[in-house]
C-alpha cells in the first residue's frame, strides 16, 4: 500500500469514528506503529488531524477546518482529473461561475483557450490565474475575504451574486450527503454557496471522495438543486447509486 492510500484510510477512519489509535491502525494496515506515526503527523501537518496522545482527532471534531495551504497538496492527482472531466460540462461560449477551493482552481488553469467565456468568482486565487488570460471576461464578487479560503463572503458578496444568472456554476463542497445534501463548516460560506447555485442555470460540484458521506456543520442546498457531481473513482458505489436516486447525474473521474 502506498502512503497516500494508508493517508486516505486513516482519514476515513478517523472521520467515521472520530478518532483513530495508532496501535489499531498499525494491526489494521499491517505496518508499524512508527509508519502510522508518521503518516499522522503528515496528515497533522496538512491540517486535516489534530495529534493526541496515541492516536490522532479530525479537524472537524475540533470546529474548525483546513486552510487553504494545508489543503492544496492532498489529493492532488484526484483532483487534477476532476477538473479535467469538468471541461466536458463547460459551455460553447457565455458565462460560468466558479467557487472557492483548490480544485476550482485546477479548473481555472484548464480552462480551454479556444473560446470566450465570461467567467464570475469570489475565490481571490481563481481570480489570479485568470486576470491575464485571453478570452477570459473576468468578474470579482466583492466582500470580506476568509483568510481560510481566500474567498469573499458576506452581504457585498451576496448582493453582487443577486445580480447574475450563469450558465454554469462549478461548486465546491466539504461535505455531501444524501440527508443533508452539501454542507460546509462555515455559515457566511454556505449562505455565498447559496446564492453560487441561484445564480446559475446548471449546478455541478466537484468533490473528491473523501467529501461523500459526511456531513459539516452550514447546510449550503439539497441534492435536488444540483445536476451533476464530479468525483474520483475512490467513491463507494453504493453511495454513487444513493446520490444518483437522490437526483443529480455522478461522473466518477
Amino acid at each position: 500500500m502506498f502512503a497516500t492510500e494508508r493517508y486516505q484510510q486513516i482519514l476515513g477512519r478517523a472521520r467515521a469514528d472520530g478518532r483513530v489509535d495508532v496501535s489499531a491502525l498499525a494491526h489494521e494496515l499491517e505496518v508499524t506503529p512508527e509508519t502510522v506515526r508518521r503518516d499522522l503527523s503528515t496528515l497533522e501537518r496538512h491540517g486535516l488531524v489534530h495529534r493526541v496522545h496515541g492516536g490522532a482527532i479530525p479537524v472537524e471534531r475540533l470546529g474548525f477546518e483546513p486552510g487553504l495551504a494545508d489543503r492544496e497538496g492532498l489529493l492532488s492527482v484526484e483532483k487534477e482529473l476532476i477538473a479535467k472531466a469538468a471541461l466536458d460540462e463547460l459551455p460553447d461560449g457565455g458565462s460560468i461561475i466558479l467557487d472557492a477551493g483548490t480544485t476550482t482552481v485546477r479548473l481555472a488553469e484548464m480552462l480551454p483557450t479556444d473560446r470566450e467565456l465570461t467567467v464570475v468568482t469570489h475565490a481571490l486565487p481563481v481570480a489570479i490565474v485568470l486576470a491575464t488570460r485571453p478570452g477570459i471576461a473576468l468578474h470579482l464578487v466583492g466582500g470580506s475575504v476568509r483568510g481560510r479560503t481566500l474567498a469573499a463572503v458576506g452581504s457585498w458578496a451576496l448582493r453582487d451574486l443577486a445580480d447574475i444568472q450563469a450558465d454554469v456554476v462549478f461548486l465546491g463542497t466539504n461535505g455531501l450527503t444524501v440527508e443533508h445534501g452539501l454542507t460546509t463548516p462555515d455559515l457566511a460560506e454556505a449562505a455565498v454557496k447559496r446564492a453560487l447555485v441561484a445564480a446559475a442555470r446548471r449546478v455541478v460540484v466537484l468533490a473528491d471522495h473523501t467529501k461523500m458521506g459526511r456531513a459539516d456543520f452550514a447546510c449550503v442546498a439539497p441534492l435536488s438543486d444540483v445536476d451533476t457531481v464530479i468525483t474520483d473513482t475512490g467513491v463507494a458505489p453504493e453511495l454513487v447509486e444513493e446520490i444518483e436516486t437522490a437526483g443529480p447525474r455522478v461522473v466518477r473521474a
